[in-house]
C-alpha cells in the first residue's frame, strides 16, 4: 500500500537565522516540487544540532497489524527494516516528541532546514530547504498567512512511497517543544488542508500520544488534503449529510443532561417587585427530552427588506469590498427595537459589525491595525498553545465548521485565541474565551473576528470578567444578587437559607456569555442584544432565569441540591418572541439600568475597601 508525500514548510521560529548559500557543489536531486530539494548524503547538520522526529499522534497501535493481501513495494519493506533497527529516545517531558541526538558532521553548518522525501518510516536527520526562487525567507513563514505558493504543490507526489512523519528543526530554546510542534501543525495544515474537512471527523495529530508504527503513520498521510480533494464532487453520502444540516450549520442538536423549559407565562408579567412567598409549587420544573428543531424566524423575509435599507457601507477597501457598516441616522431610532425582534441571518454579520463599531468607536484604521496585529501574533509563541489545542475541538460540538479535527473551523479558532492570548498579559487565556471567538467564527472571517474579541475586551468589558480572579465576574453577581434582592425578596431569602451561592450555579454564565446554558438560536438573539446594550444584558438574562424559576425555588419542598440542579440546567424558551421582548422590556427600564450601574460603583467602592469578601450570597 503506497503512502502519499507529505512535503511540509513548518512556522518561522522567533530566533531564525537567515539562510545560508548552499556550496554550488552540494549535489542534490532537484523534485517537480517548486523549489524544494531533496538532501544528499553528504548535505548534513551539524553535531551540534539536534533531530527534532515529529511521529504521527494516535496512540500506540504498535500491536496493529496489516492485511497479508496489503501490497508493499520492495523499498517500504526495507524501510521499515531499517526503521525497526532505529532507536526510540522519546523526549522525557513531552508526549508528543521524540528527541535523538544525531552527532553528525556537516559541510554547510549554519544551513537552514529543507523538506525532503523521505520512504515510510526512515529516521534521518533535518536536511536544509532552499526559498523557492523569487521569494525570501519572510515567505516561508507560516502558512496561514498568506501562502506563497498554491497548497496542492507543496505536497503533488502521491504516488510515491514516502511516510506522514515529519523532520523538522528543533524549537528555539525559549520555546517549549510541545507549544512549537502543536503551533507548527496547525500552520502546516492551513497549506496542506485535510481530507473531509465539514464531513469527518479527522485524525488527531497533538493531543494523542505517539504511535510508532506503520498505520499510524499511513492515517496521517491519508488525513492530508490534495489537488484532487479540493477538485472532487461530493459523494451521494455527503451530500445526504449535508442536508441533514439546521439553518445553522447543526449536524444535529448539542445534547445535554438536563433541558428545562423556560415557560411563557413567566414572562407575560414584566419584571416587578414580588414580596408573596409561592410555597405549593414543585421544587422541579418541567423538562424536555430534546432540543426543539430550530424553526425560521416569523415574517425573516421582510425583516430582511427593513435591514438592507437601515443598514449602510461606511468603508470599502482599494477593491471596493465593504469594510465596516453602520446604521443610517434618519433609522438610528429603530434599532433597537429590531434588534430585540431579531436580526435577520442574512444580515447578522454586517449588522453587527455595525453594532460594535458603534459601541466600540471603532472604524477602518482601527480594523486595519487589529488585522496587521492579528496576522504578526500568528509568528509569536504563546505559553498558552498547548492547553488552546486541547480546548479547541470540544468548543462547540456538532457544528459542520468546527466537526473535522484541524479543519477550517478548527484552525480559524486556534489561530484567533493563539493570538488573543498574546493580546493581554492579564487575561492571557481561559477556557471561556473558546465559545465567544467560536460564535463570531460563524459569522465573521478570523481577522475580523479576532478584531471583535478586541473590542469585546476593550469596550465590552471583557477584560474584567477574563482577569485573574474574575472580578468583573464578581461585580456582575453583585449586581445580579442586588436585583433579586429588590425585585424578588422571597427568593434572596431561599438561596440565603439553602445557602446556596451565586458563583456556584452563576459562573459558567458570564464566563461564556451563556454559550452552553441557551438554544444556539436563542443565544444569537442574546448577542443581538448584548452587542447593542453591553454587559448589563447578560446580567438581566441571568435575572430572567430567577425570575422564571422564583415559585420552585421558593417550594417547601425545595432544597440545596434541588435548586442547584435546576439553574444547572439547559435553559429552552417555550416561546422566544415572548421571552426577547421581556428582556428588551427590562433592557428599557431606565430605572432600572440606574441602579445597575449605581450597583456597579458600589461594589468598586466595596472592593476598593476590602469589605467584597462578605458582600455576595
Amino acid at each position: 500500500m503506497e503512502t502519499p508525500n507529505l512535503v511540509v514548510v513548518p512556522p518561522t521560529p522567533l530566533d531564525a537565522q537567515p539562510a545560508s548559500s548552499p556550496s554550488p557543489s552540494t549535489s542534490s536531486t532537484t523534485l517537480s516540487t517548486p523549489g524544494l530539494t531533496q538532501s544528499s548524503e553528504e548535505n548534513q547538520r551539524s553535531s551540534s544540532e539536534t533531530t527534532m522526529e515529529i511521529y504521527s499522534m494516535y496512540g500506540d497501535d504498535s500491536q496493529s497489524t496489516w492485511p497479508d493481501d496489503t501490497p508493499l513495494k520492495e523499498t517500504s519493506r526495507a524501510t521499515d527494516l531499517r526503521y525497526q533497527s532505529g532507536s526510540h529516545v522519546p523526549h522525557e517531558s513531552s508526549i508528543y516528541y521524540g528527541v535523538a541526538a544525531k552527532n553528525q558532521r556537516s559541510s554547510q553548518p549554519g544551513a537552514t532546514l529543507r523538506a525532503s522525501t523521505i520512504s515510510a518510516g526512515t529516521r534521518t536527520s533535518p536536511t536544509d530547504m532552499k526559498p523557492p526562487k523569487g521569494h525570501n525567507n519572510s515567505e516561508l513563514s507560516p502558512p496561514n498567512l498568506c501562502p506563497s505558493t498554491a497548497p496542492w504543490k507543496w505536497h503533488h507526489h502521491r504516488n510515491r512511497d514516502t511516510s506522514a512523519q515529519v523532520h523538522r528543526r528543533a524549537a528555539p530554546l525559549h520555546q517549549d517543544l510541545d507549544s512549537f510542534h502543536v503551533r507548527s501543525t496547525y500552520a502546516q495544515l492551513d497549506v496542506l488542508g485535510v481530507k473531509g474537512d465539514g464531513i469527518e471527523e479527522g485524525v488527531e495529530r497533538t493531543r494523542a500520544r505517539i504511535g510508532s508504527s506503520r498505520e499510524s503513520e499511513i492515517k496521517a498521510a491519508n488525513a492530508i488534503g490534495d489537488e484532487f480533494e479540493k477538485r472532487r464532487d461530493l459523494s451521494p453520502q455527503e451530500l445526504q449529510m449535508l442536508a441533514s444540516l439546521d439553518r445553522y450549520g447543526f449536524f444535529s442538536a448539542p445534547s445535554h443532561d438536563r433541558l428545562v423549559l423556560l415557560p411563557t407565562t413567566a414572562f407575560l408579567k414584566p419584571l416587578s417587585r414580588i414580596a408573596r412567598v409561592v410555597t405549593s409549587a414543585s421544587a422541579h420544573a418541567a423538562t424536555l427530552h430534546s432540543l426543539p428543531q430550530s424553526r425560521s424566524p416569523i415574517r425573516e423575509a421582510e425583516r430582511m427588506e427593513k435591514w438592507g435599507r437601515m443598514l449602510e457601507p461606511r468603508s470599502r477597501d482599494v477593491g471596493g469590498n465593504i469594510q465596516t457598516w453602520g446604521v443610517k441616522a434618519i433609522k438610528q431610532h429603530k434599532l433597537s427595537r429590531r434588534a430585540y425582534k431579531g436580526i435577520p441571518d442574512r444580515w447578522r454579520s454586517a449588522a453587527w459589525l455595525a453594532l460594535i463599531g458603534n459601541f466600540a468607536r471603532t472604524g477602518k484604521d482601527q480594523l486595519a491595525a487589529l488585522s496587521i496585529e492579528y496576522r504578526e501574533a500568528l509568528e509569536k509563541h504563546s505559553p498558552y498553545d498547548i492547553q488552546i489545542d486541547l480546548d479547541v475541538p470540544r468548543t462547540i460540538n456538532g457544528h459542520v465548521l468546527f466537526r473535522t479535527r484541524y479543519g477550517l473551523g478548527q484552525r480559524s479558532l486556534f489561530h484567533v485565541l493563539h493570538s488573543f492570548s498574546l493580546r493581554c498579559d492579564q487575561c492571557g487565556y481561559c477556557q471561556g474565551m473558546g465559545p465567544i471567538a467560536a460564535m463570531l467564527l460563524c459569522y465573521f472571517a478570523p481577522e475580523r473576528a479576532y478584531a471583535s474579541l478586541v473590542h469585546l475586551h476593550d469596550a465590552y468589558h471583557m477584560h474584567d470578567i477574563f482577569s485573574p480572579g474574575f472580578p468583573g465576574l464578581l461585580e456582575s453577581i453583585y449586581v445580579q444578587e442586588r436585583v433579586i434582592e429588590e425585585m424578588m425578596p422571597t427568593v434572596y431569602m431561599a438561596f440565603k437559607k439553602h445557602t446556596v451561592s451565586t458563583t456556584s450555579y452563576a459562573t459558567k454564565w458570564y464566563i461564556t456569555l451563556f454559550a452552553n446554558s441557551i438554544p444556539f438560536q436563542t443565544h444569537l438573539r442574546l448577542w443581538d442584544g448584548f452587542l447593542l446594550e453591553g454587559p448589563d444584558l447578560f446580567v438581566i438574562v441571568a435575572v430572567s432565569i430567577i425570575w422564571a424559576y422564583r415559585d420552585h425555588i421558593t417550594a417547601e419542598t425545595a432544597n440545596f441540591e434541588t435548586v442547584l440542579s435546576l439553574l444547572s440546567s439547559f435553559f429552552v424558551p417555550e416561546e422566544e418572541d415572548v421571552y426577547m421582548d421581556w428582556i428588551a422590556k427590562v433592557a428599557e427600564n431606565k430605572k432600572i439600568r440606574s441602579e445597575m450601574q449605581s450597583w456597579r460603583a458600589e461594589w468598586k467602592e466595596l472592593v476598593a475597601s476590602g469589605r467584597d469578601g462578605d458582600a455576595l450570597l
